[in-house]
């Protein structure tokens, strides 16, 4: 049955609650330059626990899986924590090298595995961010990028969104010179939710590719319609200048275990595997072997964060809302209000969403969690406006 609401039933939900006031949650938006040198990492959420949201918590803020980790992941990781007195094996790292490799059509020596997708990014801006600048769209997951410019070694180049807020493709293709240190796009780009279709996404990075490295995102590429027809792994393998670097965090619901990779020609894997900075657990790799090809839970866990995104979009909807068409796990919105002020009036609800992104004050990102979590922010969010 689909989630069927009103516009009454949603701002009649939650009577008897008491109501809560905007009044006193404005906060000063902060300036361009000040948003742009600060990262895409939310703030940490109300209440305190070692691991996980505080009980009570709705954590819809972070883009997390909360169905995972998968059975299969938790055995593996179980047996592998009883080895835990000894350093990750090689063999168990070529290992899931390998099942990647075979599912991509890849050579193991083109895989590099990683502490999530995160180090991977960071590794890359650390190799090419020296060499000229990092041209990327104005709001893409930026923070890897920012690792190195914090360090002095890179500068990034932002490039504004379309009037759609999609990324402008031809406008980064303008801005690559002859100094540029490689492109990082991200697809589906993150906070916006959208996903460009391989065909159009495929024949401009082919076309960047040509002038410098492209590095593209895929974090939450096992999400959207068609993902085979979506990726830019196929440059790689017609030997284009492309990397790819994709992560367990999303779809496999592994954000705290870490595990990420990158696709590329084998000489561009081995300089990553240089400037790694940290070696993943075994505990971590053993996860990654245990679920990567548990094609039932990644259904399961995708038929879900689809389940609840139609919650929101329906919400959104019926409150007469704009939104971004969304093929990841979150949405990117205006509520009418300050993201800022719905994020500070959502916590005290003890809902977690994101807040502002740099200076787009209007617009509010809401991640996918639990059913019962995001019917808490469905229900909450026309009596907040209403407040």
């Amino acid at each position: 049955m689909g989630y069927r609401l009103t516009r009454r039933s949603l701002f009649s939900a939650g009577a008897g609650a008491a109501a809560i006031g905007l009044a006193g949650c404005a906060t000063q938006a902060p300036s361009a330059l000040a948003a742009e040198t600060r990262g895409a990492f939310p703030p940490e959420p109300a209440g305190k626990s070692l691991f996980g949201p505080a009980a009570g918590l709705a954590l819809l803020s972070r883009n997390e899986n909360p169905y995972g980790p998968a059975p299969s992941a938790l055995r593996m990781i179980a047996s592998s924590a009883e080895k835990g007195a000894y350093y990750t094996n090689d063999e168990a790292v070529k290992s899931l090298a390998s099942l990647i490799a075979d599912r991509h059509g890849v050579s193991p020596e083109q895989v590099v595995i990683t502490t999530g997708s995160g180090e991977a990014l960071s590794a890359l801006a650390l190799i090419y961010g020296p060499k000229g600048p990092i041209v990327a769209p104005r709001l893409f997951w930026d923070t890897t990028a920012l690792y190195a410019a914090k360090l002095g070694m890179a500068t990034i180049v932002r490039i504004p969104l379309t009037d759609d807020m999609d990324m402008d493709l031809a406008g980064i293709d303008a801005a690559i010179t002859p100094e540029t240190g490689m492109v990082q796009l991200c697809n589906p780009n993150n906070p916006t939710g959208i996903a460009k279709p391989g065909s159009i996404i495929r024949p401009a990075v082919e076309k960047m590719a040509e002038k410098t490295t492209v590095v593209v995102d895929e974090a939450y590429i096992e999400l959207v319609d068609d993902e085979a027809e979506m990726t830019c792994i196929p440059l790689i393998k017609d030997g284009k200048d492309v990397i790819v670097t994709r992560t367990f965090s999303k779809i496999y619901g592994m954000a705290g275990i870490r595990v990420g990779y990158t696709v590329s020609s084998a000489e561009t894997a081995e300089k990553i595997r240089n400037t790694l900075m940290s070696w993943t657990p075994c505990t971590s790799i053993a996860a990654a072997i245990g679920c990567y090809d548990d094609h039932a839970f990644v259904s399961y866990s995708k038929s879900k964060i689809v389940e609840a995104r139609e919650m929101v979009t329906t919400t959104l909807d019926t409150l007469g809302l704009t939104y971004l068409k969304s093929q990841t796990n979150f949405v990117y919105f205006r509520s009418g209000l300050p993201a800022n002020d719905l994020a500070k009036a959502m916590a005290a609800e003890k809902i977690a969403i994101r807040g502002q992104y740099m200076d787009y004050t209007p617009w509010s990102r809401v991640s996918m969690g639990k059913i019962e979590d995001v019917d808490r922010f469905c229900k909450a969010l026309p009596r907040l406006l209403n407040a």
